[in-house]
């Protein structure tokens, strides 16, 4: 089993979409106008419109109802990547901070409110 993608299901895809690419210097693909698809060599960010959920019903992913999860993007120097996306963060939680067991983070939200987590492992680590 390979492990895909996360999935963020948004009422707007082009703001959020917009976001990702900001944060990640990534292109989307855009098989469909109700989905997109950020890549990086180690993982996938998925964005998808209510539409693409709507199979499930009352179960299916509602927009801006995440409070369990935390997307973490691994990145050589969390300070300097803070310093570029600072200007377009509406919302930052923790501003670089070296964790107690050694990663160096960055935690703010995206326009739709998920918690987003830039970090750097501990040199002995990394």
């Amino acid at each position: 089993m390979d492990f895909a993608s996360i999935r963020i299901i948004t009422d707007d895809i082009e703001r959020l979409t917009r976001f990702y690419e900001a944060v990640t210097q990534t292109t989307a693909t855009r098989p469909a106008p109700v989905f997109a698809e950020l890549r990086t060599p180690t993982a996938t960010l998925a964005i998808g419109s209510p539409a693409t959920v709507a199979m499930l019903g009352d179960r299916a992913p509602r927009p801006g109802g995440n409070d369990s999860v935390i997307i973490e993007f691994l990145v050589a120097d969390v300070d300097a990547e803070f310093a570029r996306l600072r200007d377009t963060l509406d919302d930052v939680v923790l501003e670089p901070t070296t964790m107690p067991w050694g990663n160096r983070s960055a935690l703010f939200r995206d326009p739709d409110g998920n918690l987003v987590n830039l970090f750097a492992r501990p040199a002995a680590q990394a």
